[in-house]
């Protein structure tokens, strides 16, 4: 008699190509043809960045949808169409990639991207009345510091001539004082910011050198941004300036930096989502535990979702199977693992068909895994 596998499939989304749940979906049905008579729980995962709200609308019953229209990326851009999520406790969860975030923006801008409209996001959840506030920070587009999200709270960004810099890092080459006694107080409960990284605002791990390059910047861009990013923290009341030092303070090009500043407390993204979305439970007596995302790199390691799933399946004696488009970096942790550029014969190919590869990685699995 076949033995009736019990497997989890908890990838994180596959950025710009797939969500977590289609993803999770594909991987399935993909398993489904060769194994179908297996028990498989989906657990769609996030870190952060995209796919958060979805990640917690699923797992917190009762949790709703607020829409609200927001600033786009850059200056010249449209507004955006998104929403913040109200769970019943009160708490309320904004998502920086669906109000500021790269995906948002086409072409990319890393002088002029800010987060202005992830600030007036945050604002409309306070004008709520929201007891606490959960900042998902991952996949943003800019990297100013977070100085559009905290000018719209408040806080003062000006010149020489006392008048307000203009939104994104090229606006803080004019920077010559902070002033954040006017931004509006965080709620009772305080701010939680879910980021995915542990980057300082500074130097050669930090916001501008790692992540900026992925935003469009090229060397000389990227010293530009460093430079602007340096001015404020130079330029920020004392009690802030340490902050810059801070583990998560570089997480979306600085936003971390300009959030702590305004007292919130920085959480591990993946590891409050699998909470959230019941995957200890989940994956205790399972067989398998599949994971992914869209590239594990040098930077997955650094509490992304696969690492922390893994970690959950190993602290509970599972093994766990890896799925990204591309893998660049030793799968460290894991028993086995299927990049969809090698299976669709380039990473083109598989970034045009991601849930068609995507299954063919689940079935690849069943083949061979169990």
């Amino acid at each position: 008699m076949t033995h009736v596998a019990r497997v989890v499939v908890a990838p994180d989304s596959f950025k710009g190509t797939a969500s977590a749940a289609d993803a999770a979906a594909a991987i399935a049905a993909g398993w489904r043809t060769v194994r179908p008579a297996d028990e498989l729980t989906l657990r769609p995962m996030a870190d952060g960045g995209e796919g958060t709200l979805d990640a917690f609308e699923s797992a917190v019953p009762g949790a709703t949808r607020t829409p609200v229209a927001v600033r786009g990326p850059v200056p010249a851009a449209e507004s955006v169409a998104t929403h913040w999520l109200r769970l019943p406790d009160g708490t309320g969860v904004v998502e920086l990639a669906a109000t500021s975030g790269i995906t948002l923006l086409d072409p990319l801008a890393p002088l002029d991207a800010h987060t202005a409209g992830f600030g007036e996001a945050i604002a409309a959840a306070l004008d709520a009345g929201v007891s606490r506030l959960v900042l998902a920070v991952g996949g943003s587009a800019s990297t100013d510091g977070g100085t559009g999200a905290l000018a719209v709270l408040g806080a003062r960004f000006v010149d020489a001539a006392g008048e307000p810099i203009a939104l994104g890092n090229r606006g803080l080459g004019a920077l010559r004082h902070v002033d954040l006694s006017g931004l509006r107080p965080l709620p009772p409960g305080g701010a939680l910011v879910l980021g995915d990284v542990t980057n300082p605002l500074l130097g050669e791990h930090g916001a501008a050198a790692v992540f900026a390059p992925q935003k469009g910047a090229d060397a000389t861009t990227v010293e530009v941004l460093e430079r602007h990013l340096a001015r404020l923290a130079r330029l920020m009341p004392d009690e802030a300036r340490p902050l810059a030092t801070a583990s998560g303070a570089g997480a979306a090009g600085g936003t971390g930096f300009g959030l702590l500043a305004w007292g919130a407390e920085m959480g591990g993204g993946a590891e409050l989502v699998a909470r959230a979305v019941g995957l200890p439970a989940a994956i205790a007596g399972a067989d398998l535990v599949i994971t992914g995302e869209g590239r594990f790199d040098g930077q997955s390691e650094a509490g992304k979702a696969p690492t922390v799933v893994a970690s959950l399946a190993r602290g509970a004696g599972v093994p766990t199977a890896l799925v990204a488009g591309a893998i660049t970096a030793e799968p460290r942790g894991f028993a086995t693992s299927v990049a969809l550029a090698e299976l669709a014969g380039d990473g083109a190919a598989a970034m045009a068909e991601p849930l068609r590869w995507l299954e063919r990685a689940g079935a690849e699995l069943a083949r061979t895994v169990v």
